[in-house]
C-alpha cells in the first residue's frame, strides 16, 4: 500500500529505519497531493523531525500517513501517537533553542513553522500526539 491510495498508511516507529520509512511515505503522500517540490521538503522535513522525536523521546510510537482533501484543496496529513512521558511544559518545548537532550532545539518549533496545520496533544505519564498537515497551494 503506498500513501498515494485512498487509504491512510500507518508506520510503526520502532528504529531509525522506521523514521526513513515515514519519510518516504510522506514523500509518496505529497507527490499524490500535488505539493511543490518546496511545500513536500517542508512537510517532509517536518515529518522527519517529529517522526525522530516519537522514537528518541516517546520511546516510539506510531505514524500515519494519508492524503486528505478540504474544500476542494488536497494536502498531507500526519499524525504521530507515543505512549511515552509526555511534555511537561508544552510553552517550553516549542521554545527555539529549548532542547531536552543534545539537539539544537528546533524539533518542534521547526516543525510547526515549516506546516500550515500543527496540533499537539499531550499528557504526561501517558503520551504525546502530533498532527501536521501541509495544504497544497
Amino acid at each position: 500500500m503506498t500513501a498515494a491510495s485512498d487509504s491512510p498508511v500507518e508506520v510503526t516507529l520502532t528504529s531509525d529505519s522506521d523514521v526513513v520509512r515515514v519519510r518516504q511515505v510522506v514523500r509518496d503522500a505529497a507527490t499524490a497531493a500535488a505539493l511543490t517540490l518546496v511545500d513536500q521538503t517542508k512537510v517532509i522535513t517536518a515529518a522527519s523531525e517529529i517522526a525522530r522525536n516519537t522514537l528518541t523521546y516517546g520511546g516510539g510510537g506510531t505514524s500515519t500517513v494519508e492524503v486528505v482533501c478540504r474544500n476542494g484543496t488536497q494536502g498531507v496529513a500526519v499524525e504521530f501517537v507515543d505512549a511515552g512521558p509526555g511534555i511537561h511544559d508544552v510553552d517550553l518545548a516549542l521554545t527555539d533553542g529549548w532542547t531536552s537532550g543534545t539537539g539544537l532545539g528546533l524539533g518542534l518549533s521547526g516543525a510547526k513553522r515549516l506546516v500550515d496545520e500543527f496540533a499537539l496533544d499531550t499528557t504526561p505519564g501517558v503520551g504525546t500526539t502530533v498532527r501536521i498537515t501541509k495544504w497544497r497551494r
